[in-house]
């Protein structure tokens, strides 16, 4: 896994806080990271799910955002009881920890009913880019993932990375976000920002397709199977992603 600085990764597009610099980047434990392994390879997980196991690497993702057993965690948007991540993550902390599911029909980013506000040890948001750009605005969203951690919580966030050479689209039509949008949103919220990393990126992806990451898998949205588009689409693969973990200051 390849991890990035707060100076190497993003130095071009802001002046960070002194105080990024004192927080500690904690990795998972080994034997996190071997329960995480179990939980991934199991069969409890549907072959579909574990499919994508090449584009969403769930091992690299949770140990960089340096998930534990016994964490309080929060996920916005996890797509219900047969969501993606839910499958890993609620296993991983029934025993010592709770896991808490803020679901698309919930009342966020108002307060949400049994959601840990001052308590949660971690947060995370996948590839949930609609609460950044749609409707209700942007920083309302970043502000309530701030007010349930904990001070010395963990937010961790994985998108898709739009291209920094074009603005942000407020309506976000093409389901990309600029990293340097959501960095000016978390840190707007009080965030600072401990690491990036690399390893859900994908340089074949150009972010420029006729229906946006949407014509990327797993959606496919606009070609024929069996077509020359849609096998160069698959050829690309999921889209190219940004992975941040920040810190709520204490």
């Amino acid at each position: 896994m390849q991890v990035k600085t707060v100076f190497t990764a993003l130095c071009l597009w802001v002046a960070l806080p002194l105080g990024a610099l004192a927080a500690e980047h904690q990795l998972s434990s080994d034997a996190t990271q071997a329960k995480l392994t179990e939980l991934i390879a199991s069969s409890a997980r549907p072959a579909k799910q574990k499919a994508r196991d090449q584009y969403r690497r769930p091992l690299e993702t949770l140990t960089f955002c340096g998930v534990e057993p016994e964490m309080n965690v929060v996920e916005i948007w996890p797509g219900g009881q047969g969501g993606w991540y839910r499958r890993i993550i609620k296993p991983l902390v029934e025993d010592g920890g709770e896991y808490f599911p803020v679901g698309g029909r919930s009342a966020f980013p108002e307060r949400v009913t049994d959601a840990p506000y001052g308590e949660a040890d971690m947060v995370f948001v996948f590839r949930a880019h609609g609460f950044m750009i749609y409707d209700d605005p942007a920083q309302d969203h970043v502000n309530a993932v701030f007010e349930m951690l904990r001070p010395g919580g963990i937010f961790c966030i994985v998108d898709h990375a739009g291209d920094e050479n074009v603005p942000q689209d407020p309506e976000g039509e093409n389901g990309y976000v600029n990293e340097s949008h959501f960095l000016m949103l978390a840190r707007e919220a009080g965030f600072e920002l401990i690491a990036t990393s690399d390893h859900n990126r994908n340089p074949k992806d150009n972010k420029d397709h006729p229906r946006g990451v949407w014509s990327l898998p797993p959606s496919l949205s606009g070609s024929l199977p069996l077509t020359r588009e849609r096998q160069e689409f698959l050829d690309i693969g999921e889209s190219d992603r940004f992975t941040h973990k920040y810190v709520k200051p204490e």
